[in-house]
């Protein structure tokens, strides 16, 4: 890039302008905005520089001006996308433009800048916003489809990324970090500032966009080359999808992208904040700013709830390109989705995109991940961040296995792929997958998360007893450009339906079918990707073709046929299903819990499964039951109203279980569920086994030998056993279980023990034990000794069963045994004390109850006689008296007296003559009642000071004076004639102490001492004594009062400040000289001590100065300087008690010190008046308002400012606030910006600033846009928006947003398209329109911007447009053949000349002839397309005499049958799009006749010789025809007769031959049109002929020379005999015709063992030779597998996508004439040159001529010249003179050096690498290069040139490696002799080659493909062979081998038997044919067909 200076008034510039158009200057209006960001600048600058009228010279002139650029002062201007302006370029800037100053081009920006943009809505915004519901969810949640809008954006942006494609979707909900947000962030292109305006745009889509600021940068969209599945990415489409998306999802959006150009980071944000503040204030909505800056400067985010976007920023550092899409203000409800149903929506998107993360395959589980390479290069993860702290939730899409697509692929077992061609270029692939049934269900998969939906009960179709695979769910998934298009579903199709008809494919086989749909482009989708428009209607149009798709080739097939036969092979070979048989009517089953599927069963007596049949009657067992069940089948049944056999794919079998003595019942289980693999003996010998191992009873063993007796009576507390069980059976042995059966299963016993204790109150289980089965005790329970419940006791011993605890087995109880005994008490042994109530109360009496009991504590009666004692060491214990109540012993009256210092005592209860006589029982004693009362001190009289405390102890006791309580016990104390002391009391209810007056005395007006009498009572017991004492108060020598005075001087009397005083004083000064002082109680000053002072404290200030304080001083207060409201001071004594005293301070305004201005509003627009008014104030010095302006001072007020209207400006008195309020300010004739405004009065002013917006709109200019005039091809766009800039009267930008511009072409035939045809101007006042396409004939046309603001007009510019003809774009094809020539069957077509005819009439060169081909069928045109029958040709190659733009079919076969045929010719533009030719019909005529054949063939007729003449006729009627050698009729107009002879095969005389009727030895037939009918032929009666003989009918034509036809008959002399020959002969012909079918059937088998031999052969050959090779170039050694072949593949091809993917130099000269006719292409772009240095300087030395486009012929050149106006230099090959040869270095002659030469020179036309043409390159560049050199050095270069200059050679130019170069003439030196680095050269430069590695890795890859291929085809012919070989060696081909024999022994024995000769071939041959076209054919492999030679459509 060139760097510029300020001085630019160069004679070269001035050259320059000379050339540029005074009018085109004079037209343009455009002013830019420039930013100064060179580094010296600490902020970036802005100013407009008016580029109107300007050349780029005085351009710069004007920015030097502007920006104070010094004069040597070297800088360069940029776009914000880094291009350099240059004077090429500077012409297509747009108005308003923003530009940046900077040092250099890749200088870093000191600070972030901003672009204003616009991103006005398409009008297709209002056209179609009625089409399409946004984000219709169909009940389902729609977040997942929002966010697939933007990772389509994301995968357009990486689809040509090399490498891994990384999308990565953030959900930031981590409040920590600032505000909920959503991040789709990826690795892909980024986009530049402009393509960031435009994806801002709505509905500007990706046809309309011109993501380029200069026409000449615009390349125009180009849809992606077809790919397998339409996997190309180009997903991103309508400008509707990433709008809609983010505000679906939240409220505001921020896109950050880098593009890989350049080095600065693009920044927007758009809210729906900012569009409704925009509104509410009447701005323009849609416009916004783009923050330009350098990646990773997050200066800008300070918002705390966006932190998190600067860890985000901060990952920019280092990233080539990147866009991320950040998005905030996220729903609630949308939050509380994306949380909990994580799962879901994840799984959602790996099904909307299933095939871009797993590629073309599928997630194919089955298939090892180890062993398979990656096919996708998508990486989709998704991260969830709640809390800090807490693990993120990961998900890569890659991942997910159960969404629906995956479930399909792994759950099928075969697939079905078919194309469909829909009208123009609309491709659809489809692919259909089988879900076999097997055995007992449907593999069909089921959607795991779908929500079950209730059946419909009206509709009995949908109830099946199993579902039935898919159901009524449609069979296709669409997806679109590979990505999966939700609401859009396909049924079925035509030839994929099931038929209402009986076929070969059960009807269930049709629900057993998912399908995929992967269509193009081409058909139209809705904006939000949610539906098709007209999918299903475009494929179900009749014009649209099915072709089956085999190994990827298109099949010409009829697809139903085919689809059939495949579905009938998938249920043959994948199905497992059963045969019903032996119908026996209808049931219903009530054990069914569905009611609607209790009817109809169908009831069967056998079926048939894989083979084996199972009738009703016969034993079966069963397998996957619990238990294993024996027993017979009963009967089948199959759910359904089914009346004879049918196939099903699962039932129902009814078991009856046997034996019948152990089930008595039937049980339905499935039928997959019968064991297939046992026997009927072993079934047999099962149940026999188990009959015999019955339980029957129990025997009882008691080991110890202590049984007990039914009935017995035991004392409480006998053990009782153990005891021993054994179960016996029939036979007596012991057993533990059931009978088991066969596979090991069994039921185990247990033994139950239960005793039961009949009590009063019921039955009580005492002891329950299961006994396990031991192998040395069988069941043993051990002694029980807990039997001590006295009643009637039960033993019950049960056998039970382990797995339900059931007694009961088969209806039976099993064995089980039953004892029953009573258990009775025993004698009193102990006692126990109850009814003891404690704790208990001194003095009072109480009871004691005792409760006597036996050994086990059952209550038993005292004895006679008992006496009790009762002992206690700590009281005094006495009773009175016992009594007895049955098994209760009470003692009476017992009484406790002593001293309670213990809390517990022990009482010790003795009763003799028990055997355990005495208990101990622990008792709590309490004082007793209430008795005397305590008071502390006890002195008669107590002296206290007043507002001390005094305190009295009460204590309340009981008869033995200890501390007693009760309820109630409350002891007041009463002052007797003291009012003013209250009341006081105690309550010692709970602790029986108090403590009474612990408060200070409060006696008021207390001066001397005082005597008062204090009374102590118990007012709730009258019973105890009241107390009194005396007390003397004295007075309180405290602090009872302070005092604040005040003494201005010395000597003054004091100012006592009295409480709550209020004081009026000046804000802002202070109220000193303040004093205090204090009284006690008795009104006596008190001393102030320092003591004292440290309690004084005041609230206005909080350190005191402890001197003053202890002197009576207290510190002077501050007033306030806010003159409002009042101030509360205190003084306060903080001792005890707490004294203060207060006073309030009312601050007053002080003298008026500055004028204050108040402004409502800081802004106003040129011409309009300032909103709100201006208040003026004066204020003292601390802002308060003062009283000093009045009414008068508005005549001396003055306001004054540049561009003022002061004749609008008006100054009034407000009397209500009193102020001065100014209206009316103004501003006009001014620039737009700030204004400082001055207000004065006296002495005083004040100054306030305004900012000044420009005007209302007037005008609208061209800011930018492309060169002028405009060009541009037919149906193209133009690259290069126009920015449009809306201005004021005075020419200031206007950016109002109301005004709406819009694009229209003024001529009815210019079509004009845009990205937006109307738009409000942005927040700037531009509008960019990008043109997309411009549609015209030929010729020069206006098109015109105008403006609307409220229904008024805004003038705009027009514009010249030029459409000239696209030279590169097909429209038709053109035909020529000769179509006067015959077409003979079976001869060759004339030649077909094909020429591809373009938009201007011309032919189109560089068509790939592969591209172009020619189809053919029989039939009349079928419209546009031809049928799928149809054949396919391609062309030949051109011969010199013939044209190269021409494409020639020759040499091509006539087809044999003759009739009318249809060609059609076709261009294959892509696999989605054709060009088709116009259809011709051929008529194709018979060739010469050669033969005479019946039109059908006759039998061999027999005759005998008697007088009836049927039996002497030979023929009836028989028809002949003439015949061309493929029998096609070839007789028309040929007129003649048919003469018919006879012949004899044996040596018979003439004399024996028979005559015909008239006794003639010939008969004539008139032959017309080329027809004999030959009707009555009869022999003569009486005729000659020998008996038995066979003779020769010869039917011989008299025109032209034709074989005649020849018909066998066979002469007898007698009737009987001929009727038994004629039989004869007719079964010899039936013989005959059949043999010939059998070796013609092995004749073609025989043959195509031969060539499936040879081509094995050859293939092997192959195999081998390529396995030597790479074995040789030591790539892989192990190739024996195709995974390790593949796995090598891919290797290889990895190499080659890393190598091609590194960082290498590259042109970025746009070259679109490339790919015209005769265009080689541009200079830059033909060559390549390796190294760094040499291409610099090569590249700068043909700087000039790098953009010249090189042609081949002049006439080429010249048309460019003419379409480009003679802008573009072009160098027509044929007018270049240039002579190849070998000439050396200068330096050598002779092949000698003349001197020795250092730095290395070379050609530098050597260093040039040629992609293509290298001939015609080595032209362009020896004309352009000649002889330069190229050499090290400067130094080098010199040297050099001195030495050939000294040998009197002329030395041409030298080029320095170090970019030097010495001149032809020898100067060097200066700028114009140096090259600048390869960075300024801005991209015109040659590119890097690749490196040598890559080639080399892409040889080994096609060898190693080569080797594929050869080995699929070896192993294919391989398979072939030997399929071919079983094929001819089954049980079918054997028994056509008998068969032949056996037709072939009979054939001989009837021909001994006529003693005839074999059969005549013409015959045979007839008959074969005849019996081929019925339709019979062999059942030898399809392949035969294909190798057959054939000719076409025989």
């Amino acid at each position: 890039m060139a760097e510029m200076r300020s001085h630019t008034k160069t004679a070269g510039l001035k050259l320059c302008q000379k050339n540029i158009s005074s009018e085109l200057l004079a037209s343009s209006h455009r002013k830019m905005r420039v930013l100064d960001c060179r580094p010296e600048s600490k902020q970036v600058t802005e100013h407009v520089v008016d580029a109107t009228g300007k050349d780029f010279e005085g351009f710069l002139q004007d920015v030097s001006k502007t920006f104070s650029v010094a004069e040597k002062e070297t800088f360069v201007l940029t776009t914000t996308d880094r291009r350099v302006i240059d004077d090429h370029i500077f012409d297509e800037l747009d108005d308003e433009i923003t530009l940046q100053l900077l040092r250099t081009a890749d200088q870093e920006l000191p600070a972030a800048t901003q672009e204003h943009i616009s991103y006005v809505p398409h009008y297709y915004t209002l056209v179609q916003s009625g089409m399409y519901e946004y984000y219709a969810s169909e009940g389902q949640k729609s977040l997942p489809y929002a966010f697939a809008e933007l990772v389509d954006n994301s995968l357009s942006a990486t689809a040509n990324k090399e490498g891994l494609r990384n999308i990565d979707i953030r959900l930031l909900f981590d409040e920590s970090q600032g505000k909920h947000a959503v991040v789709v962030r990826d690795n892909g292109c980024g986009m530049t500032s402009k393509q960031l305006n435009n994806w801002a745009v709505y509905r500007l889509s990706k046809f309309n966009r011109d993501n380029s600021t200069f026409h000449s940068d615009h390349s125009g969209y180009v849809r992606p080359a077809p790919v397998p599945r339409s996997l190309n990415s180009d997903i991103s489409f309508f400008g509707v999808g990433g709008k809609q998306a983010v505000f679906y999802i939240g409220e505001s959006a921020r896109i950050i992208t880098k593009p890989a150009s350049s080095p600065d980071v693009h920044e927007f944000v758009m809210s729906k904040e900012d569009f409704e503040r925009k509104e509410k204030n009447k701005e323009d909505i849609y416009c916004g700013v783009i923050r330009n800056r350098k990646p990773g400067d997050h200066a800008h985010i300070v918002a705390e709830e966006e932190l998190y976007l600067q860890a985000l920023i901060a990952e920019e550092e280092g990233k080539e390109s990147f866009t991320a899409v950040v998005i905030t203000g996220i729903q609630s409800d949308h939050i509380t989705y994306l949380k909990q149903q994580f799962h879901l929506w994840t799984r959602e998107l790996a099904h909307i995109y299933h095939y871009y993360v797993h590629g073309i395959h599928g997630n194919d589980v089955r298939q090892s991940s180890k062993n398979i390479e990656r096919e996708s290069d998508v990486d989709i993860q998704i991260s969830l961040v709640e809390k800090s702290g807490k693990q993120p939730r990961l998900v890569n899409l890659r991942d997910i296995d159960n969404d629906m697509q995956t479930l399909y692929i792994n759950s099928s077992s075969a697939s079905f792929e078919f194309r469909a061609q829909a009208q123009g270029d609309a491709v659809v692939e489809g692919l259909i997958r089988y879900h076999p049934f097997l055995y007992d269900r449907e593999t069909y998969p089921q959607d795991p998360y779908a929500s079950p939906g209730a059946p419909d009960e009206e509709d009995d179709e949908s109830l099946v007893l199993n579902p039935e695979g898919r159901g009524k769910r449609p069979v296709f998934e669409c997806f679109w450009n590979g990505r999966l298009i939700p609401y859009t579903t396909v049924s079925e199709f035509e030839w994929c339906a099931c038929s209402k008809k009986a076929g070969a494919v059960p009807a269930e086989c049709y629900n057993r079918m998912s399908g995929v749909l992967f269509t193009n482009d081409c058909f139209p989708v809705s904006t939000n990707k949610l539906t098709f428009m007209d999918l299903e209607l475009q494929l179900r149009d009749r014009e649209t073709i099915f072709t089956r798709v085999i190994n990827g080739q298109d099949q010409r097939v009829k697809i139903q046929r085919e689809f059939t036969a495949w579905l009938k092979e998938c249920h043959e070979r994948y199905d497992k299903q059963i045969k019903f048989m032996g119908f026996q009517g209808v049931t219903s089953r009530l054990d069914v819990s569905t009611k609607k599927l209790q009817h109809p069963w169908a009831r069967f007596s056998s079926i048939k499964w894989d083979g084996k049949m199972y009738k009703a009657g016969q034993h079966v067992k069963s397998v996957k039951t619990l238990p294993v069940l024996f027993g017979t089948i009963k009967e089948f049944l199959l759910y359904g109203d089914h009346e004879a056999d049918v196939f099903a794919t699962g039932g129902y079998v009814q078991i009856a279980m046997q034996p019948k003595e152990l089930y008595d019942e039937v049980r339905t289980i499935p039928i997959f569920k019968i064991d297939r693999q046992a026997t009927a003996a072993s079934i047999k010998r099962n149940i026999e086994d188990e009959l015999a191992k019955l339980p029957i009873e129990l025997k009882i063993i008691w080991p110890e030998g202590n049984p007990w007796s039914d009935y017995a009576s035991k004392p409480a507390g006998t053990p009782m056993g153990p005891i021993q069980v054994e179960i016996l059976n029939k036979k007596g042995e012991s057993i533990s279980k059931l009978p088991v059966s066969s596979n090991g299963a069994g039921r185990r016993f247990l033994m139950e023990l239960k005793v039961i204790w009949h009590s009063p109150k019921g039955d009580i289980q005492t002891n329950s034990h299961i006994g396990v089965h031991s192998a040395k005790w069988d069941y043993w329970f051990r002694k029980m000794e807990n039997l001590n419940k006295l009643g009637k006791y039960t033993l019950h011993l049960q056998t039970i069963l382990n797995e339900n605890n059931s007694s009961v087995w088969a209806g039976k109880q099993l064995p089980s045994y039953t004892l029953n005994f009573t258990l009775t008490e025993g004698d009193a042994e102990t006692f126990s004390v109850c009814g003891v109530s404690t704790p208990v109360q001194v003095g009072v009496p109480f009871s004691l109850s005792m409760e006597l009991k036996d050994e086990f504590g059952h209550p038993a009666r005292p004895p006679p006689d008992l006496k009790p004692k009762l002992e206690c060491s700590t009281l005094e214990v006495t009773h009175e008296g016992t009594a007895v109540n049955g098994t209760t012993f009470t003692i009476k009256g017992v009484r406790a007296r002593g001293s309670l210092k213990t809390k517990v005592h022990t009482l010790k209860i003795v009763l003799a003559g028990l055997r355990h006589d005495s208990q101990s029982v622990q008792m709590s004693m309490l004082p007793g009642l209430p008795h005397t009362l305590r008071v502390h001190p006890d002195e008669e009289l107590i002296t206290v000071e007043n507002r001390t405390a005094v305190g009295f102890k009460v204590e309340v006791l009981d008869e033995a004076e200890n501390i007693t309580t009760h309820s109630k016990l409350i002891v007041c104390c009463q002052f007797v004639g003291v009012p003013e002391v209250p009341l006081e009391a105690v309550d010692c209810s709970n602790t029986g102490v108090g403590q009474l007056l612990g408060k200070a005395l409060q006696l008021k007006n207390i001066r001397t001492q005082r005597l008062i009498t204090a009374k102590f009572d118990l007012p709730n017991h009258q019973g105890v004594a009241c107390v009194e004492r005396k007390l003397c108060v004295l007075p309180s020598r405290s602090v009872s009062r302070a005092e604040v005075y005040r003494v201005e001087t010395q000597g003054d009397a004091p100012m006592v400040i009295m409480n709550l005083e209020r004081i009026d004083w000046t804000a802002g000064d202070t109220l000193g000289s303040l004093f205090y002082r204090l009284y006690d109680e008795g009104e006596r000053e008190i001393p102030i001590t320092s003591e004292l002072s440290q309690k004084m404290k005041v609230n206005w200030s909080a350190n005191m100065k402890s001197v003053d304080v202890a002197q009576g001083r207290l510190p002077p207060v501050c007033v306030p300087t806010l003159a409002q409201g009042e101030q509360f001071y205190q003084v306060a004594f903080k001792g005890q008690p707490s004294v203060e005293t207060s006073f309030i301070i009312v601050p007053r305004p002080d003298e008026p010190e500055c004028l204050k201005v108040i402004l409502m509003e800081t802004s106003v627009r040129l011409g309009e008046t300032l909103a709100g008014n201006i208040i003026l104030e004066l204020t003292d010095q601390y802002g308060n308002k003062t009283e000093a302006l009045t009414a008068e001072s508005v005549k001396t007020i003055d306001v004054s400012a540049d561009g003022l209207d002061k004749s609008s400006v008006a100054i009034k008195w407000q009397d209500s606030t009193k102020s001065v309020c100014v209206t009316g300010l103004r501003f006009i004739s001014c620039a737009p910006g700030q204004r400082e405004v001055r207000f004065a009065w006296q002495r005083y002013e004040e100054f306030v600033r305004v900012r000044v917006a420009p005007g209302p709109p007037a005008k609208i200019i061209i800011q930018d846009g492309p060169e002028m005039p405009l060009q541009v091809l037919n149906g193209h766009g133009v690259d290069t928006p126009f920015v449009l800039q809306l201005c004021d009267e005075w020419g200031n930008p206007a950016p109002d947003q109301r005004v709406v511009i819009s694009v229209k072409g003024l001529s009815a035939q210019l079509k004009v398209k845009a990205s937006v045809m109307s738009q409000p101007v942005d927040s700037e006042g531009k509008a960019t329109f990008t043109l997309t396409q411009i549609t015209a004939p030929k010729g020069e046309y206006k098109m015109e911007f105008r403006g609307t603001m409220n229904s008024s007009g805004i003038a705009g510019p027009s514009v010249l447009v030029n459409v000239m003809p696209d030279p590169c774009k097909p429209v038709k094809l053109a035909v020529e053949y000769d179509t006067g020539a015959f077409l003979f069957a079976g001869g060759n077509f004339p030649v077909f000349t094909v020429t591809i005819v373009s938009e201007d009439g011309g032919g189109v060169r560089n068509i790939n002839p592969g591209s172009v081909s020619m189809l053919l069928w029989k039939a009349q045109a079928t419209g546009q397309r031809p049928p799928p029958e149809a054949s396919t040709l391609k062309c030949c190659k051109p011969k010199k005499t013939e044209k190269e733009e021409c494409f020639y079919f020759r040499d091509k076969v006539i087809p044999e049958r003759v009739g009318k045929y249809t060609i059609q010719f076709v261009l294959s533009v892509d696999k989605t799009k054709a060009i088709w030719s116009n259809q011709h019909i051929l008529s194709v005529v018979p060739s010469t006749g050669v033969k005479l054949v019946p039109e059908s063939p006759p039998a061999t007729p027999v005759v005998s010789n008697n007088d009836v003449l049927a039996n002497r006729t030979l023929l009836e009627s028989l028809c002949l025809k003439i015949m061309d050698e493929y029998n096609n009729p070839a007789g028309e107009g040929c007129n003649g007769q048919v003469s018919v002879s006879l012949k004899s095969q044996s040596d018979c005389s003439q004399k024996d031959l028979p005559l015909f009727e008239g006794k003639t030895s010939s008969a004539t037939f008139p032959l017309k049109d080329g027809e004999a009918h030959i009707k009555d032929l009869a022999l003569a009666e009486n005729s000659p002929g020998r008996d038995g003989t066979e003779y020769i009918l010869i039917f011989q034509a008299d025109i032209l020379e034709l074989t005649p036809f020849e018909l066998p008959f066979r002469f007898y002399n007698d009737v009987e005999n001929q009727r038994q020959m004629s039989a004869l002969t007719k079964k010899k012909d039936r013989l005959s015709v059949s043999i010939e079918v059998y070796h013609s059937l092995f004749d073609t088998n025989n043959q195509l063992i031969t060539e499936l031999k040879g081509q094995l052969q050859v293939a092997e050959s192959r195999e081998k030779q390529l396995k030597s090779q790479i074995q040789k170039t030591g790539i892989g050694s192990a190739l024996s597998t195709m995974s390790a072949i593949d796995a090598l593949i891919r290797q290889k091809e990895a190499e080659m996508v890393s190598i091609k993917s590194q960082p290498r130099r590259s042109c970025s000269i746009p070259d679109p004439f490339r790919t015209s006719p005769d265009v080689l292409g541009k200079v830059a772009h033909l060559a390549k040159v390796d190294e760094d240095d040499a291409a610099k300087v090569i590249s700068w030395h043909l700087l000039g001529d790098m953009d010249c486009v090189v042609t081949v012929t002049t006439a080429a050149a010249r048309k460019i010249y003419g379409d480009t106006q003679g802008r573009q230099q072009v160098m027509p090959l044929e007018t270049v003179f240039w002579k190849s040869s070998v000439r050396p270095l200068p330096h050598v002659r002779n092949g000698m050096n003349t001197f020795s030469p250092v730095g290395k020179p070379v050609f530098a036309r050597d260093l040039l690498i040629f992609p293509q043409y290298a001939d015609k390159c080595q032209m362009v560049f020896g004309s352009l290069l000649g002889d330069t050199i190229l050499i090290d050095d400067l130094d080098s270069a010199n040297h050099y040139r001195k030495g050939v200059v000294q040998s009197k050679i002329q030395c041409p130019t030298l080029l320095t490696r170090q970019g030097d170069r010495i001149r032809s003439n020898g100067k060097f030196g200066g700028l114009q002799n140096k090259a600048p680095p390869i960075e300024k050269l801005r991209g015109h430069v040659f590119g890097a080659p690749l490196p040598k590695e890559y080639y080399t890795a892409s040889s080994h890859a096609e060898m190693l493909q080569q080797y594929r291929a050869a080995l699929d085809k070896s192993q294919e012919v391989q398979a072939d062979y030997d399929a071919h070989v079983q094929y001819l060696q089954s049980p079918e081909m054997r028994q056509k081998e008998r068969e032949l024999k056996e037709q072939t022994s009979q054939l001989q024995d009837i021909e001994q038997e006529l003693a005839s000769t074999p059969a005549r071939t013409p015959l045979v041959s007839a008959v074969k044919r005849a019996h081929l076209e019925q339709g019979e054919s062999s059942r030898a492999p399809s392949k035969r067909a294909r190798l057959k030679p054939c000719r076409l459509l025989d």
